[in-house]
């Protein structure tokens, strides 16, 4: 039994490994009590490398192609054993097989709402999800930081490592991006952009590469949807926050006004008042920046008070020399006269 054992041994001649379905980042060859023959083959396929474990210390690295085990191959092992010279009895070393292929549609999500904090909006909860993808881009790092000797490690058994990572960098990655909260949950592209740029190099620590990430929904807080359902409405103001205020208060007028109008009561009264307020703030500074000549027309308004028939038309003439010039529209002359006959009667 000992001498068949020892001929197995000089048979490990060729290593190779071919994957048999998806999911499996890194897949130890089985060793065994067997040793690598001197001259050994070597075969690493495309989107994949190939690693050599010595006593616990990584080795030698292997890329695609196919490989002679020397000394002039196997340099660090080589140098791990102290060989002074070719070798030319087997050797024991464990070999690991890492898959570099792409590992798409994996999903992430926020099982429950995170807190951000956005600087128009303080503290703001959200709930996201989307996919990625990646791959192992050092396969060394990843070795000796996540799957180590472990005869098998797939992707399922890096899932929640990878999600966390995510979910704990979602806030750093929007307070580092710099755009405000609202323009990156209207803009999901953007807002993958963000995530990106925060997670590459916190994946790289481990040895991944973070290929791409999608961004698929954003679900925000219902006073804030609404809110941003507005601003999308208004053609997008960006940072102007004064702009956003006033179409959010010409948008409330019509439905103060209808409680105001339907019985609300004292409070819906107030409501009214202030909203026909905010308005008439509103219309007030547009029609000081559009009528230019509007002060000439209100140095008229006291001589319209005085109920003598002769200033009556005095006033009338001048109010129809103002629409002659343009200053006066053909709707506002006719109010005015109509209003000033009315005080002759």
């Amino acid at each position: 039994m000992a001498l068949m054992d020892f001929i197995k041994k000089q048979f490990i001649d060729i290593i190779q490994w071919t994957e048999t379905g998806d999911g499996t980042l890194a897949w130890r060859f089985p060793m065994a009590e067997m040793e690598i023959q001197n001259g050994a083959s070597l075969t690493v396929r495309e989107s994949q490398v190939a690693v050599f474990v010595n006593e616990g210390q990584v080795a030698d690295v292997f890329g695609p192609g196919m490989y002679k085990l020397t000394t002039q191959t196997l340099p660090v092992l080589t140098y791990l054993k102290n060989w002074d010279k070719l070798f030319e009895s087997p050797f024991k070393s464990d070999v690991y097989f890492f898959s570099t292929r792409q590992q798409v549609d994996q999903k992430w999500g926020t099982p429950q709402p995170i807190t951000v904090r956005d600087k128009d909006f303080g503290a703001v909860r959200l709930r996201a999800f989307g996919n990625y993808s990646f791959r192992i881009g050092d396969a060394k790092l990843f070795h000796t930081e996540i799957s180590g000797t472990r005869e098998l490690y797939t992707v399922a058994d890096l899932d929640g490592q990878l999600r966390g990572l995510l979910l704990q960098n979602i806030s750093n990655a929007i307070a580092a991006s710099g755009v405000p909260f609202l323009d990156l949950a209207a803009n999901q592209i953007q807002f993958a952009e963000a995530l990106a740029k925060q997670l590459v190099p916190e994946f790289a620590r481990i040895g991944i590469q973070l290929e791409s990430i999608t961004v698929q929904n954003v679900s925000l807080p219902e006073e804030l949807q609404k809110i941003l359902d507005q601003k999308i409405g208004m053609g997008m103001v960006g940072n102007d926050m004064g702009k956003f205020m006033q179409y959010q208060t010409a948008q409330a007028i019509p439905k103060f006004a209808e409680g105001a109008g339907g019985g609300g009561g004292i409070a819906g009264d107030a409501m009214g008042l202030g909203a026909g307020v905010a308005l008439g703030q509103v219309l007030a500074q547009n029609l000081a920046q559009g009528l230019q000549p509007q002060p000439a027309a209100a140095q008229q308004q006291p001589a319209i008070a005085v109920v003598n028939p002769a200033d009556v038309m005095t006033t009338l003439e001048k109010l129809g020399e103002l629409k002659a010039k343009g200053i006066l529209t053909q709707e506002e002359f006719d109010a005015k006269k109509a209003e000033l006959l009315k005080k002759l009667v």
